[in-house]
Formats: C-alpha cells, sequence, structure tokens
C-alpha cells in the first residue's frame, strides 16, 4: 500500500538535507519574524567575513611549525577598500613584494603552496593551517616537495600565478577564502594551477572549494588535493586536462583491500 507524504512532510525532509532557505512561510506580505532575523544574522556575519582581518603573522608562524620556509607578499591593492573595487589589483603583486619573492627564487620546485585572503579571511584564519596539517604528511609519502611557502595580503587567485613563475615552481597550490555566503561565511577554497604564469585562465585550473565546519572536511579535503597534486604534476596538466578521479580510486581501492 503506498504512503502518501504530504507537502509539508516533504518540506520539512528537504530542510534537513540542505542549509539552503526553503519553504519560509509567510506572514502577511513578508517573512516570518524568526526567518527574517535569521537572514539578517547571516548576511552580517557575511559582510563581517569580507572586512576581518587578516592574521598574516600566526598562519606565518603556523607554516613555520609546519616546517615550512614562508614569506609576506602583498598585492598591488593598498588597502581592503581597493581591493574589492579593482579586482585586477588583486591579481598582481606590487614591487616589493616581486623582487624579495625574486631574490628568494632560484632552483625549480614541485611545488609552491601560497595563503591568500580572498573574499573571506577569516576563512583562511580558521581553515588553513588546520588543512594543510593534513595535506603535508600525504605530500611528503608521495614524494612532493615543496619550495617557498607565502602569504599573500589583498590576494585574488590569479595572485597565485605570478608567485609560482616568479619562485619557479611547477605547481602552485593557492589556499583562499571564498565569496561568503548566507549558509557559510568561512568557507576556504583551494586552486591548483600546473606551470603557473601571468595570465593563466581559470579553465587551467582545479578547484576543490566548500572546505569549513558544515562542508568539506580537513581529511576529505586534504586527499583530494593530495591526489590532484600527484596527478597533476605526473599528467603535467590542471584544469580541464585533470579530472578529480581521487573519490573513485579511493573506492577501488577500498572494494581491492575487501575483496
Amino acid at each position: 500500500m503506498k504512503t502518501e507524504v504530504s507537502p509539508a512532510t516533504s518540506l520539512e525532509r528537504l530542510r534537513e538535507l540542505t542549509p539552503a532557505r526553503v519553504a519560509l512561510g509567510v506572514t502577511g506580505a513578508s517573512l516570518p519574524t524568526k526567518a527574517l532575523l535569521e537572514f539578517t544574522l547571516d548576511h552580517a556575519r557575511a559582510r563581517d567575513a569580507v572586512h576581518a582581518a587578516f592574521d598574516t603573522e600566526r598562519l606565518l608562524q603556523g607554516l613555520a611549525d609546519l616546517g615550512l620556509v614562508a614569506i609576506r607578499v602583498s598585492s598591488r591593492a593598498p588597502n581592503r577598500k581597493d581591493y574589492l573595487a579593482r579586482p585586477d589589483l588583486g591579481r598582481k603583486l606590487d614591487e616589493d613584494s616581486r623582487a624579495r619573492l625574486a631574490d628568494r627564487g632560484g632552483e625549480i620546485s614541485p611545488l609552491a603552496i601560497v595563503i591568500g585572503d580572498g573574499l573571506s579571511p577569516m576563512a583562511v584564519n580558521a581553515h588553513a593551517i588546520a588543512l594543510l596539517r593534513r595535506l603535508l604528511p600525504l605530500l611528503a609519502a608521495d614524494s612532493v616537495g615543496i619550495g617557498l611557502a607565502a602569504v599573500a595580503t589583498g590576494a585574488r587567485v590569479a595572485l597565485g600565478d605570478e608567485i609560482g613563475d616568479v619562485l619557479g615552481a611547477r605547481m602552485t597550490v593557492m589556499l583562499i577564502g571564498e565569496r561568503p555566503g548566507l549558509s557559510a561565511a568561512d568557507s576556504l577554497g583551494v586552486y591548483l594551477t600546473f606551470a603557473p604564469v601571468v595570465g593563466t585562465t581559470d579553465e587551467k585550473r582545479n578547484c576543490v572549494s566548500n572546505i569549513h565546519g558544515g562542508g568539506l572536511g580537513y581529511d576529505d579535503a586534504a586527499a583530494r588535493i593530495g591526489w590532484l597534486i600527484r596527478e597533476g604534476l605526473t599528467r603535467k596538466s590542471t584544469g580541464v586536462g585533470l579530472k578529480d578521479e581521487s573519490g573513485v580510486r579511493m573506492g577501488q581501492a577500498i572494494a581491492a583491500n575487501s575483496s
């Protein structure tokens, strides 16, 4: 006998599966007070995340604690206001930063790690070091060497291309704060670019996103990123030329070990 499910029950089940705002209801011509206050609070959290202070000192110390040599760099955006109004300035190093990186460059390294504030410094402050703590042992197991790391202020994703180019890195791994949403103000994204050069376009990158407490966990993110790094260096390609098959390969390995 088929059991009928009421629309109200279906919506309740849907709410359990997503943080999205669905079927909030109405009071007169407006939202219920509770829904309106929750929206206002989440909007305020998103704005706060964009304007949060970027804790460069703690990030530099965190990288040092992980055994990485790191340098502080800045984009050409002189302040947060200009950074938000002029995305192009966040894609280029200022002259002093480029010169200091050039002085530290030299030998070609497999990997350069860049931590940038992006549109949510809050996300980077919260998650970048914890994610790297899971990722670095995976890279060590694959014998992937890491050159100089950088902590970049006023950074857009493409800033990692210039940093990697100046340092002579075969691949750049950019950890950056994603644009805050109303369900996650502290989401971290990781962009991987093989053969980074100024002018690299987005189809040449892989991205692992939605890394935060209510999204992709550190261990799963590290496993996926580690797989992409290893395969990207082996195949000499990222972006559309490198499909993320980390989950498929892990599933096959588990099945083979259990048979």
